[in-house]
């Protein structure tokens, strides 16, 4: 009883944080003959407050600004409010979405995807008759 109080608890709280304003970061992405590549911008995101996930069809990414402040200090303006970014992409059946590889440096999340199998370029050989 107490294991479906918390499941129910635990998919209340993911819809309230879907609801709650966000930011959508820039995205840059490349496609090769293997797959794509995503670059995200999501400064002050540390590694424990990024959320990767890919459902069905849907790559969602979603992040939470963590700014430490110096003991004694006290931030006096701020352009950017809204501590949390999302983006969500709809992925092609050419991408195998069970071979993602993510990697978070210097505020840059990359994201590598290869194309399914089905979908590389193959090389068919010709046979002298």
């Amino acid at each position: 009883m107490n294991q479906n109080i918390a499941q129910n608890e635990a998919v209340l709280n993911e819809a309230a944080t879907q609801q709650q304003p966000a930011l959508a970061p820039p995205v840059d992405v490349i496609e090769d003959a293997s797959g794509i590549t995503l670059y995200a911008d999501l400064p002050g995101v540390p590694r424990d407050r990024l959320d990767i996930r890919v459902e069905g069809d849907q790559l969602s990414i979603e992040g939470e600004m963590q700014l430490p402040m110096r003991d004694g200090l006290e931030g006096t303006h701020a352009e950017i409010t809204l501590p949390r970014y999302r983006r969500v992409f709809n992925l092609s059946r050419e991408l195998d979405s069970e071979k993602v590889a993510a990697e978070l440096r210097d505020g840059v999340l990359t994201l590598r995807i290869p194309k399914a199998e089905h979908a590389q370029p193959r090389r068919i050989s010709v046979q002298a008759g």
